[in-house]
């Protein structure tokens, strides 16, 4: 399918959009499995949660403003072949935004210098891995050039932001799942065929929110 740009938000668009309140939970739903165990739009954080961090990385790139995503290799331990944001474990004492940018580095080769934080998205748990995940937006001035983790990347997607905030790329499928007695409901956005659904749909979901918010209100 052709997924066509029908918006251009612009970085003013994202600073704004990220000053504001987080919709949080409210628009993770929108692009929750259902069912999902072991999550509600309720939930609160379990206090023993592991902690991870993933970065929305924006950038220019032919006149437009790009976000990265990457679909993981069959190697890795969890989410074999899934799409996915740049991001991992935290380790140590390091921050949570050092973490978001220091698995950006190792699995893209993205400097961390030159890169500017705008701000943070709602964490996210994830049940199955006991994960507490928080997103991080940032913002390079100049296109980065990606030298993949072969070990944990297999495919670096690049992806128009504006294509995000197309209505025609969010589809639903019914996914036969051996956990559950009747087919799963599956949201998911379809970018140039490239599945993405789960934790990181859901992520999405809520930037995707702000920036309607900002560029409805914008007019255009």
């Amino acid at each position: 399918m052709d997924n066509s740009i029908t918006q251009e938000p612009t970085l003013e668009d994202v600073r704004r959009a990220m000053s504001g309140p987080l919709p949080g939970p409210g628009a993770h739903v929108k692009m929750a499995p259902q069912p999902r165990p072991g999550w509600t739009p309720d939930l609160t954080l379990p206090s023993d949660c592991r902690q991870g961090a993933v970065l929305l990385l924006l950038y220019p790139r032919a006149r437009h403003l790009y976000l990265v995503l990457t679909r993981r290799t069959n190697t890795v331990r969890s989410h074999k072949g899934q799409i996915s944001l740049p991001g991992g474990a935290r380790e140590r004492d390091e921050s949570l935004v050092q973490t978001a940018l220091r698995e950006t580095s190792e699995e893209l080769g993205v400097p961390v210098d030159g890169t500017q934080v705008i701000g943070t998205l709602s964490p996210l748990y994830t049940p199955p891995s006991n994960y507490c995940i928080h997103p991080f937006v940032a913002f390079r001035l100049i296109s980065p050039t990606f030298h993949p983790d072969v070990l944990e990347v297999a495919e670096v997607i690049e992806v128009p932001l504006a294509t995000l905030l197309d209505p025609d790329i969010r589809r639903v499928e019914y996914w036969t799942d051996p956990r559950f007695d009747a087919p799963r409901r599956v949201p998911f956005f379809d970018v140039n065929g490239q599945v993405v659904w789960g934790a990181t749909a859901m992520i999405l979901s809520e930037f995707v929110t702000l920036l309607e918010e900002e560029t409805g209100d914008r007019g255009d």
